[in-house]
């Protein structure tokens, strides 16, 4: 059988992160099977504030041979940017703004490192300090998270697709940033798209692709999912709660 866990976008929230793999170990429990993948669909800092707790807790599970998968979303490439050169600018982001701009959350991220991040404060100051700060085992664990995971029927990305290009040849950007060419392809994707990246009040089927990201940068809860046998459920702590596609799908 195919079975694999998803959680939506994490953004430093550690206490929730820690639940939704709680939901998990529950789920695992009553199934029996402690081998299924569990990916983290990315965004895994900012804006939340234990961003740094977060990617310690995901290394320390990944080291120990838990069978997690942990995807590259745009807040941690943008991280992953600015830690190589302060004046580095994300393809995907509005040129007027920067990771540090507290609408991004680059300042929340860096706080959890010890860090001041002040309009004032110069960024190569900034930069310079956080090579001091961050880790270079985080740095690494970032820089070489994967962007895409694919089992039978199913394609799990940060952000989405671009629809009629082969999954081998996705621009890594649109991979990590694509909402509104995607968004709005409304048939047959060849797989299951399961992703993150734009918050929606609750984890929703859109018939050929799954919004998990129901907005824990943003005071939301933080969404585990199951994926078996063609059929999805999200968890709660009263047990699994079928998601269906539209009716007209």
């Amino acid at each position: 059988m195919t079975r694999a866990y998803a959680i939506g976008d994490i953004h430093g929230q550690l206490d929730l992160l820690v639940q939704a793999h709680a939901l998990i170990a529950a789920d695992r429990a009553e199934t029996g099977d402690m081998t299924a993948p569990v990916i983290h669909l990315g965004d895994l800092i900012d804006r939340g504030p234990e961003s740094a707790e977060v990617l310690e807790y995901l290394m320390a599970g990944t080291m120990k041979g838990k069978p997690w998968i942990t995807l590259k979303g745009n807040h941690d490439h943008m991280f992953e940017l600015f830690l190589r050169n302060p004046a580095a600018q994300d393809p995907g982001l509005r040129a007027d703004l920067s990771w540090l701009d507290p609408r991004l959350g680059g300042d929340t991220t860096l706080a959890s490192y010890g860090l001041e991040v002040t309009p004032d404060r110069d960024p190569g100051v900034i930069w310079s300090e956080a090579q001091d700060r961050v880790p270079d085992s985080h740095r690494a664990f970032v820089e070489a998270l994967p962007l895409t995971y694919q089992l039978p029927g199913l394609l799990f990305v940060h952000a989405g697709i671009r629809p009629g290009i082969p999954i081998e040849d996705q621009d890594p950007t649109d991979l990590m940033w694509i909402r509104r060419d995607f968004h709005g392809y409304r048939r047959d994707l060849g797989v299951l798209v399961v992703h993150g990246h734009t918050p929606v009040d609750e984890p929703t089927h859109y018939g050929n692709r799954v919004n998990l990201d129901t907005g824990a940068a943003y005071g939301g809860p933080l969404t585990a999912a199951i994926f078996e046998e063609g059929r999805i459920f999200t968890l709660s702590p009263e047990g699994r709660i079928l998601l269906r596609p539209p009716a007209d799908t």
